[in-house]
């Protein structure tokens, strides 16, 4: 019976022994089962049963101390906890094995060596406990893994040190919060054949957004060496985003990349008391990302089969957590670890919370910034502790509430970390120890700042923001900020459907579990600003200016990529295909930049490229740029990224829309350029939308009609030169109404064209989410769809809904509903 086994191979168990070998050993003999005939490459080896644990722990007879140094434990101290831990895991670390244990160790070892024709073969030693991976909570990453490790001796050691880590401070306090016994929850140890991934690299991937909980994403962290970096959070990891959708249609679905700072990575040692060392990266190594894009694509074909497999023998979704490595030798990828996600898989579904702060004008209180975990924001008074071990502060001093500063975390933070409002550090990326833990409790976190311990200072109070995208961001004092929680399930659902506007491609994830029907309005600008950073004409025509500065900072954005052209198709498309990823299939409508010649002077080389006009706004922005001998070069970029997300990524759910357009003389010019850079009306399934913000746009609708296959009303403009106003002066911004009878009318003009035409028409203003009486109107008006941003969509729901019961909408006949629901799918 295996229940009865001291030692048993990798390939003999499966998730049906979890209670015999613990939640990781399960997990791996599963894989190597059911998933290795698949092409999925697991490193064989043999199990230290939990049988075998209890063995030694009952003949070195800890099964009578080990309770009664518990019992003396103070839960809440976090030195008293601290102390017990210490005092288990020695005793356990001296212990003796019982005789027959120790040959069968032996035995197995030597086994493993052979077959792989080695004396000695290098193993890594795993813990693996029964309590990990349970639905109901989360214990992966409380125990050890060894790394290196090399001889019978060695191994004996590592063995007895994964039994001590049971008791780590983090696993006993958790178990202690969470009412577990603690000798009810056994450990077994896996002994695995070493991936050489020291001589290539390692990493860990999820099979969905772990922020957002978006299932459709698969994130991949990668870095160079032994992955326990990654873990620790000693490095920023490059990472992958590939969407699943395409990737199972066989597209080159790979819809995000960012480039890590790996300046460190884990090497083997050379002595047995040095195992494993930390050296620097080559400046070189670090300039490029450490896997290639068709690798990051091999992994997430792995994990889909992975999530599969889990998800068909849970009987529901089962989203996976995975470690990963390449071997610097063969050049093989393999998979050394796999547990069921336990944080986002435990939420109730059907609740979305909303964090936000109000004030908008807070850029001069930033202090710094790193990467967001979570999405909730906290205020209160800095703690920093450098080293838990060094005394420095004292851990009593620690008050709830207090906001965690430090240069990184490991298990034995955990403790404190529950106690924290939120956690900075110095280190780290997404899949860090600290960011890990932080979304297991709830508690946001910023990672990876760089140099937060040196620039707050004790006692600060500063507020921590992690609901405003991938960004974590500090701010100085406490800011006020609102939480809303909304239902999803009694959320009313409306005839007219509603779209989203979506400015940020870091919040698509996490504004996906809207009930939408798409985006009504992507701005490129908006991804050109932020992720680009600099002038596209700038970027192209650099090297022809007399400016090493600038050439210097541009070369610094494009490191990883393959040339300048190259940086800003790349950051252009990830930016449009996380959105078009985040929304699919509905539609995503993505407006072509519309910079004015103000806003594009402030890029980065602007000044060499931009005029100086009395009045950017009604001056060269939108369509007058794009086919202009100045600027002609610069739209052909954004179409050959528009491209690649629909060709490439499979993203065909992508739609342009052009701004700015005066004539349809105009229109036609423009669509001569965007088939010269291989974007064509209406081939592979594209179509085309034209901003109507211009009067000539109502005025002339029916000849645009003809070349276009929909209008989205911007009622921004569209005000402003109807009623001949600047929208940017405050001396007349009293005037300023998109419910004026002249604007009105302008906009039930195009709409009954757009209708006759045989074109669909929508709107992406605010006005309908601030002024119900323009919402009845547009509802009255018959427009197909309204699109509102992220804050506002409740209450634009709720005030559609009132507004089509008013007007009878809901007892039109069925085919008129269902004309209405067509014009948008």
């Amino acid at each position: 019976m295996k229940s009865l086994s001291l030692i048993l191979n990798l390939n003999e168990v499966g998730m049906q022994d979890l209670e015999i070998v613990g939640g990781k050993n399960a997990s791996l003999g599963e894989m190597i089962q059911n998933l290795s005939k698949l092409g999925i490459a697991i490193p064989g080896g043999f199990i230290i049963t939990v049988k075998a644990y209890r063995d030694f722990i009952s003949y070195n007879k800890l099964d009578q101390i080990i309770p009664e140094l518990i019992a003396e434990m103070k839960e809440d101290d976090i030195e008293s906890l601290g102390l017990t831990g210490k005092k288990i895991r020695t005793l356990i670390e001296n212990g003796s094995f019982p005789a027959e244990l120790s040959q069968q160790i032996a035995h197995a070892y030597q086994a493993l060596s052979d077959h792989h024709g080695q004396f000695n073969v290098d193993v890594a030693v795993r813990s693996s406990a029964t309590a990990e991976d349970l639905p109901d909570a989360s214990f992966a990453g409380q125990q050890e893994t060894y790394l290196n490790i090399c001889g019978q001796a060695s191994l004996l050691v590592a063995i007895r040190n994964c039994f001590a880590s049971l008791f780590t401070d983090r696993a006993l306090s958790y178990r202690e919060n969470l009412n577990f016994d603690h000798f009810q929850i056994g450990l077994s140890v896996c002994i695995q054949k070493m991936v050489r991934s020291d001589l290539a690299a390692s990493g860990v991937a999820f099979s969905l957004d772990t922020e957002s909980g978006f299932r459709e994403a698969i994130i991949i962290n990668a870095s160079y060496g032994l992955g326990e970096l990654i873990v620790q959070g000693a490095v920023s990891p490059d990472e992958f985003i590939v969407f699943k959708p395409a990737l199972k249609k066989g597209f080159h679905a790979l819809i995000e990349k960012k480039l890590g700072n790996k300046n460190r990575k884990m090497v083997y040692g050379k002595t047995k008391e040095e195992r494993v060392k930390t050296i620097s990266v080559e400046a070189a190594a670090q300039e490029i990302f450490c896997i290639s894009d068709e690798m990051a694509l091999q992994l997430s074909k792995w994990i889909l089969l992975i999530e599969d497999h889990y998800s068909a023998k849970k009987g529901g979704w089962c989203p996976m957590d995975i470690e990963w490595a390449v071997d610097g030798i063969s050049g093989e990828l393999f998979i050394v670890q796999a547990r069921p996600e336990t944080v986002h898989s435990r939420k109730k579904t059907g609740m979305i919370t909303e964090y936000s702060i109000s004030d908008k004008f807070l850029e001069e209180k930033v202090i710094l910034k790193g990467i967001a975990v979570g999405d909730k924001i906290a205020g209160g008074k800095v703690h920093i502790l450098k080293d838990l071990k060094a005394g420095e502060i004292h851990l009593a001093d620690f008050q709830k509430g207090d906001i965690l500063v430090t240069d990184m975390t490991d298990p034995d933070w955990e403790p404190i970390m529950k106690h924290s409002a939120a956690i900075i550090t110095n280190k780290g990326g997404r899949t860090c120890h600290a960011a890990i833990v932080a979304r297991e409790m709830g508690v946001p976190a910023i990672v990876g700042c760089g140099n937060a311990t040196a620039i707050l200072q004790n006692g600060q109070l500063i507020t921590a923001s992690c609901a405003e995208g991938d960004a974590g961001i500090v701010y100085e004092g406490l800011i006020p900020f609102e939480k809303q929680e909304f239902d999803l399930s009694e959320l009313p659902e409306t005839i007219t459907p509603l779209m989203l506007n979506v400015a940020s491609p870091d919040t698509a994830f996490h504004y996906s579990h809207f009930p939408n029907k798409g985006v009504g309005l992507a701005r490129e600008e908006f991804i050109i600003n932020n992720y680009i950073n600099v002038h596209p004409m700038a970027l192209l025509r650099h090297r022809q200016l007399n400016d090493p500065e600038l050439s210097n900072k541009i070369n610094s954005l494009i490191r990883g990529f393959k040339n300048e052209e190259a940086f800003f198709i790349d950051k252009l498309s990830y930016g449009i295909a996380r959105i078009g990823a985040a929304f699919y299939p509905n539609k995503v409508i993505v407006r072509f930049s519309d910079f004015k010649s103000n806003e594009y002077m402030n890029l980065l080389g602007g000044k060499y490229f931009e005029p100086t006009e009395e009045n950017p706004m009604i001056g060269w922005r939108g369509a007058s740029r794009y086919y202009s001998a100045e600027y002609k070069e610069a739209f052909g970029l954004e179409c050959k990224a528009i491209k690649k997300v629909r060709e490439e990524m499979g993203l065909d759910n992508i739609i342009v829309m052009i701004p700015f357009c005066r004539t349809p003389k105009e229109l036609q010019r423009v669509y001569e350029v965007m088939e010269e850079y291989g974007l064509k009306r209406g081939e592979n399934g594209l179509e085309v939308y034209l901003m109507a913000e211009l009067p000539s746009n109502i005025i002339l609708a029916e000849q645009f009609s003809a070349h276009i296959d929909g209008f989205s009303i911007g009622s921004n403009d569209l005000t402003q030169l109807v009623l001949g106003l600047d929208r940017d002066s405050s001396l007349v911004a009293h005037l300023y109404d998109e419910r004026n009878e002249a604007v009105k009318s302008m906009i039930s003009s195009v709409i009954r064209t757009a209708k006759r035409m045989g074109v669909k028409v929508g709107i992406c203003g605010q006005g309908p989410s601030d002024f119900p009486d323009f919402a009845k109107f547009l509802v009255e008006e018959g427009i197909d769809t309204i699109s509102v941003t992220p804050d506002s969509f409740f209450k634009t729901v709720q005030a559609i809904y009132e507004i089509e019961n008013k007007l009878s909408i809901r007892n039109e006949e069925p085919l008129m509903k269902e004309d209405r629901w067509l014009s948008v799918v």
